[in-house]
């Protein structure tokens, strides 16, 4: 981020221009999330990490919201620019009371949100007062007020390098980080005091150079699914097969093809065993072909363009499922007891017959391979390494990692998604994108991506919360997840910014 500004700079870039390019995608974000004004409180340090929060307040001013200032400097204090947009705050404020004065808005704020942008990316050090105060005050009105914390750039008192935490850091739900994430914001510690992290792109800056790590969003995937041809029709968009479900797990079954379908998937046959298939036949959406299936053995003679085994299924046919994940040619995406029946032969990952996508959660990757002390990051690039495989590790900031290509980190998604079923919609929608002509790394990120955004847009734009959320929420919103993904932008990831590696360093150098 620094070598990239210097270089804008370097072209004749103003200053100012980036923050006001900043702070208006800042203030994107937050009507992203909430949509309807409210109480916006601006914390406001005295660079130009405030200097963009004052900026973002004053475009949300603008859209209806009230904007409480709050600086723990003396204004004079202030750097020239940051003082600057105070003023056009201040200016901007005044009218909006005047307008409140006059009857001609009417409303009161129905949430409140926090702007923290005590610091930025050039502190490192422990806080000092007085910005410990400030951000204490911060996690106060988090907590009391149930306001919303959007941290600008980074959450005061994370290292943006390191993604070590001062003991008093601000706690954001989310994280409007500028230009590029920072290496900080995916650390395994930083998870909880970074929230969802939204990456604010700046035009006029570039990143030159091999990635190692890129993040997830919007920008970055929407090229991997072009628009379809008028002339499209459903062989062209893959034949999903599901081997999934056993005696009281038809509903993972069922989410699975679900999960295919609004996907995008030609074509979905769902495999069950014979003693589930009356109840699954029944439940499943009409558009499903259930099949009744004896043998797993004989599936192998299917005519399927992409398989997904494992949801619902159980351990009774071990042997046998272990076959078909090894010698099947097509592409497959193996989950929850797939996962589990390879995790008891796990070398046979090393002759499958054709590409694996693994969707573990952090107990089946326990499993599967034992990380020691390593971190998230280390563990799936080092579990890459041993095994031929394309791994998306499921957690809070899921990672897809495959051999030769940058570690990815989700962005989307929110706490609401911790409950059973969840998974098995993201295998069948990672199957559907598959099917679809997606490479199974392009279709880890795109899938994780999409089922995090639908599950935002049901509680932020829907009618539920973290607590009612469920999966059938997730499919619900899958349409508007894909919706929101911009047209005519490249493919490519957004660039992490982080310290070069060090050698020998399994965690952090390049795959």
């Amino acid at each position: 981020m620094r070598a990239a500004e210097e270089a804008a700079f370097g072209r004749g870039v103003e200053v100012e221009a980036l923050m006001d390019q900043a702070g208006a995608g800042i203030a994107r974000t937050v009507r992203q999330f909430f949509p309807r004004a409210g109480r916006c409180i601006v914390y406001a340090g005295k660079g130009h990490n405030g200097g963009d929060a004052l900026v973002a307040a004053e475009c949300l001013q603008r859209a209806g919201w009230e904007i409480d200032i709050r600086l723990p400097f003396a204004e004079t204090d202030c750097s020239e620019l940051t003082r600057k947009k105070l003023v056009a705050l201040r200016d901007g404020r005044e009218s909006w009371h005047r307008h409140l004065a006059d009857g001609t808005w009417a409303g009161s704020p129905c949430h409140t949100i926090i702007l923290d942008g005590l610091l930025g990316v050039g502190a490192k050090e422990l806080l000092r007062e007085p910005i410990r105060a400030a951000a204490i005050e911060v996690n106060c009105l988090r907590r009391e007020q149930n306001a919303f914390v959007f941290a600008v750039d980074l959450p005061t008192g994370l290292n943006g390098d390191s993604g070590e935490i001062d003991p008093d850091c601000a706690i954001a739900d989310f994280t409007a980080t500028i230009g590029f994430a920072k290496h900080g914001l995916i650390a395994d510690a930083a998870v909880d005091f970074v929230g969802r992290i939204e990456v604010v792109p700046l035009t006029e800056l570039t990143v030159e150079g091999v990635r190692n790590e890129i993040a997830a969003t919007a920008h970055s995937l929407a090229a991997l699914l072009p628009r379809r041809k008028f002339g499209a029709y459903k062989n062209q968009f893959g034949r999903i097969g599901l081997v999934a479900g056993s005696k009281g797990f038809a509903g993972a079954a069922i989410m699975t093809a679900t999960g295919a379908l609004r996907s995008g998937a030609g074509l979905v046959e769902l495999f069950v065993p014979e003693d589930i298939y009356e109840i699954t036949a029944a439940a499943a959406p009409p558009e499903v072909m259930v099949k009744s299936t004896r043998s797993y053995r004989d599936l192998a003679d299917e005519k399927i363009d992409v398989w997904a085994v494992g949801p619902g299924l159980g351990k009774a046919h071990a042997a046998r499922i272990r076959d078909l994940i090894a010698r099947v040619e097509q592409p497959m995406v193996v989950d929850a007891d797939g996962l589990n029946i390879m995790a008891e032969e796990i070398e046979v990952l090393k002759k499958c017959s054709g590409p694996r996508l693994l969707t573990p959660h952090p107990g089946e990757m326990q499993r599967l391979f034992d990380p020691g002390k390593m971190s998230r990051a280390g563990t799936a690039r080092n579990f890459c390494e041993q095994f031929p495989v394309t791994l998306l590790l499921k957690g809070s900031r899921t990672i897809v990692a495959e051999r030769g290509a940058p570690l990815s980190f989700n962005t989307t998604g929110n706490p609401g998604m911790a409950t059973g079923g969840m998974g098995d919609v993201l295998t069948g929608v990672c199957a559907g994108l598959i099917g679809q002509g997606l490479s199974l790394y392009d279709s880890a990120r795109l899938g994780t991506w999409l089922c995090g955004r639908a599950a935002e847009l049901a509680i932020f734009d829907g009618n539920a919360s973290e607590q009612s959320l469920l999966p059938s929420d997730v499919l619900a919103n899958l349409g508007r997840a894909f919706g929101d993904l911009p047209v005519h932008l490249a493919p490519q990831g957004a660039a992490l910014s982080k310290p070069p590696p060090s050698s020998g360093d399994l965690e952090t150098a390049a795959p």
